[in-house]
């Protein structure tokens, strides 16, 4: 079955997000727990959240997946900013737990005004207290980059630095975001870009830590290091590249989240419909 979702607002109560999510057919979600550009925590009653989760089991939204606010950095040079962000990340955890999700989803950090090397020694340091602190029921899971800017993370060999050095715990595993990817010079446009990028992951990190694919198209050409999601089959991965994808054998059967662009209503409709369409012409 093909397991489909959206990243869904929490705007108002966070059962909310699971009805936004019945109206569009989703089956799984990501959420932020938070405001995803801010530092400010917010406390929730419990009767909030337990009416969050009984929604969400009577919808049949598994997994739910929940994405780290863009204010952390866990590669910072800054020891202060650096500090606050390990702080908030287990802080975070613990909001995750409450909320029953599986997995919390993560960018791997900017190295900014320091050097790639220190900014990897840092990210494993932090990870290394965060994982002490991991609850039992949650997987941590690192995303790709596009390589834009100091962002660490766009090639796989580097993620699976990263996991190898932590001693390759079993709480922790792998989100591809396919735009990401295709900007940072996978090819996923040609099957045999889509093979290598499989080859590449299964051989260095292993395609068992692969958890949850973020579909996205992207507005930019291969090898472009730019950031910039688009509609399904419409950008430069195209129709082609993304029937391939969710229809890979090693691939079809995980979660996908898209994160498509939202300036009309319609919009999540379109992108979720033409994933289906595409997953069933298989």
């Amino acid at each position: 079955m093909l397991r489909l979702g959206v990243q869904v607002s929490i705007s108002g109560r966070l059962s909310k997000a699971v009805e936004r999510a019945k109206v569009l057919g989703c089956n799984t979600i990501q959420i932020f727990s938070r405001n995803p550009r801010s530092f400010k925590r917010v406390l929730r009653a419990e009767e909030e959240i337990e009416e969050f989760k009984k929604k969400r089991r009577e919808a049949r939204i598994y997994p739910l997946f929940i994405h780290t606010v863009y204010t952390l950095n866990l590669a910072s040079s800054d020891t202060r900013f650096y500090r606050l962000s390990i702080r908030d990340f287990i802080r975070d955890l613990r909001d995750a737990q409450d909320l029953g999700a599986e997995f919390i989803v993560t960018h791997i950090g900017s190295f900014k005004r320091s050097s790639r090397q220190k900014g990897i020694k840092r990210v494993i340091r932090a990870l290394e207290n965060i994982l002490g602190k991991m609850p039992s029921s949650l997987t941590l899971l690192l995303e790709n980059t596009s390589g834009s800017g100091h962002w660490l993370g766009a090639d796989f060999k580097e993620i699976a630095y990263i996991i190898n050095s932590l001693g390759k715990p079993k709480k922790i595993g792998v989100c591809l975001d396919t735009c990401h990817a295709f900007s940072a010079g996978y090819n996923l446009r040609e099957a045999k870009g889509l093979r290598e990028l499989l080859r590449e992951i299964d051989c260095y990190i292993g395609l068992d830590r692969l958890r949850l694919i973020h579909l996205n198209d992207s507005q930019d050409k291969l090898g472009s290091y730019k950031d910039r999601h688009f509609h399904i089959g419409e950008g430069y991965i195209g129709e082609e590249g993304f029937r391939r994808i969710i229809n890979h054998t090693q691939l079809k059967n995980l979660p996908f989240i898209l994160e498509t662009p939202k300036k009309k209503e319609e919009d999540d409709f379109r992108n979720l419909e033409k994933v289906r369409r595409l997953y069933k012409n298989l």
